[in-house]
């Protein structure tokens, strides 16, 4: 059995742990900070143009051993556990929140309002920028004010974006380049200068920001210890208090399964998925439902974006593998105009509602939407022509096959709300007049998208 002991014990080597680490070391430059891992450390930078080429002539993985191989759950959008997680191969774009994000409840009456203020966060955004080196052009809008600059300019557009902004913006919507984790000067955190090779998901020349040159860094200047391989399954607490006093993990080549972590301070920093996983595994006598899960929400409401992707045919010459991480976006529409605030009542005057669904069912010819599917319990009652986007493989024979994909889906953590739509909403109840659209939409389309 393999003890350690520490001040700073940081569960998880991806970018969060890779920005306490660094940050713990300049607060704390006598505090003794070990970073523990599952995955391996990949620090082979000068193989990965060959991985890149690999890739491209036999479709192997960029990334070879970015995974434990028993350790990957259902559902979860990236599956790597490596020093570096996976901000190893993310695309480097790096938007902002804007101000009246945290202010959703007061100012449209939506969500919570965050418990911080805006220029406190502000401050946090740049400095998070100045550690993963952004390059940027500042927006003109006064909502957009920062209180620094970006720390590099903005990367150049290629032709392609030039093209694309002047045919966009014919329409009157103003388009910028979005920010990016990607040196535009060369040396920036001891990185190389974008090359624009198209290569970002493995950069091969260290342009783009990975965690795990911030860990060979502070490796190099004895700041940390860093033990990859090896898996925390378990938070002890220390005796009858409520603190974390040690962690017990296990060796991922089998030669301990009983190494134990000593430290005054412990940091979960293994992302959305294995940080909530560890701490409902912990559960004891005195916390049955898991650490730090009074209000029973840890592994719950985990949420991502939905993002629709649609092609057009334009009459210009543009050219594949330009630099296409590097893109373009209008912040016109990231906030309400002042004079046409959004109002939740905009849904009953709003033309048509656009949702997903969960099945399509031949034998009752239904639609079968959930709260998770149809974007709430709203968006397919109010308007008066629900469209619905469902894809062929949700095409089933009947109601049982529907129910059984629904448990598969859910497991035991139903929707709230599910329903079967069968054409557009009637009624014949009042004298059998048959009415549409009495409870819901007059119409009702199904795009079967291929």
């Amino acid at each position: 059995m393999a003890r350690y002991e520490s001040d700073v014990v940081i569960i998880g080597g991806g970018v969060t742990g890779a920005m306490m680490a660094q940050k713990l070391s300049e607060l704390r430059p006598n505090w003794s900070i070990i970073v523990v891992e599952a995955g391996k450390r990949l620090f082979d930078f000068e193989n990965r143009f060959e991985y890149r080429q690999r890739n491209l002539d036999y479709g192997e993985n960029m990334w070879p051993g970015d995974f434990v191989t028993d350790q990957a759950a259902r559902g979860v959008i990236s599956r790597a556990m490596a020093v570096g997680g996976s901000a190893l191969h993310w695309g480097g774009v790096c938007n902002r929140f804007s101000e009246e994000d945290l202010r959703l409840k007061a100012l449209y009456g939506l969500a919570v309002d965050w418990p911080l203020e805006w220029a406190d966060l502000e401050k946090s955004y740049c400095e998070a920028e100045r550690r993963l080196g952004v390059s940027g052009e500042p927006s003109p809008l006064p909502e957009d004010w920062r209180s620094e600059p970006y720390p590099m300019p903005a990367m150049p557009m290629t032709y392609n974006l030039i093209q694309l902004k002047e045919w966009g913006e014919k329409s009157g919507i103003k388009f910028w380049t979005t920010p990016q984790a990607k040196n535009t000067v060369e040396g920036y955190g001891g990185r190389g200068k974008c090359r624009r090779c198209n290569t970002c998901e493995i950069c091969p020349t260290g342009a783009r920001y990975s965690p795990d040159f911030t860990f060979k860094q502070l490796l190099d200047a004895k700041k940390i210890q860093l033990h990859d391989q090896t898996l925390v399954r378990k938070l002890t607490l220390d005796g009858s208090t409520t603190r974390i006093g040690s962690a017990q993990a296990a060796k991922e080549d089998g030669s301990d399964d009983n190494v134990e972590y000593r430290a005054r301070n412990f940091i979960i920093a293994s992302g959305y998925c294995w940080s909530s996983h560890l701490l409902l595994v912990s559960a004891n006598s005195r916390f049955p439902n898991g650490l730090a899960n009074s209000s029973d929400c840890v592994g719950r409401y985990l949420t991502g974006h939905l993002a629709y992707q649609t092609q057009i045919d334009l009459d210009l010459k543009i050219f594949p593998g330009m630099n296409e991480q590097h893109s373009l976006i209008s912040r016109q529409f990231f906030r309400c105009r002042t004079d046409q605030p959004y109002a939740v009542t905009e849904l009953e005057t709003s033309d048509a509602g656009i949702t997903e669904c969960d099945a399509l069912i031949a034998q009752t010819g239904s639609v079968l939407v959930t709260n998770r599917s149809a974007g709430g319990r709203a968006l397919s009652v109010l308007p008066p022509h629900h469209v619905v986007l469902a894809k062929r493989e949700q095409l089933l024979r009947d109601l049982p096959a529907a129910f059984q994909l629904l448990k598969k889906k859910y497991g035991a953590n139903y929707p709230s709300m599910m329903s079967l739509i069968t054409g557009p909403s009637r009624t014949g109840d009042i004298e059998r007049i048959l009415v549409l659209g009495a409870h819901g939409p007059k119409k009702l389309t199904v795009f079967l998208l291929t």
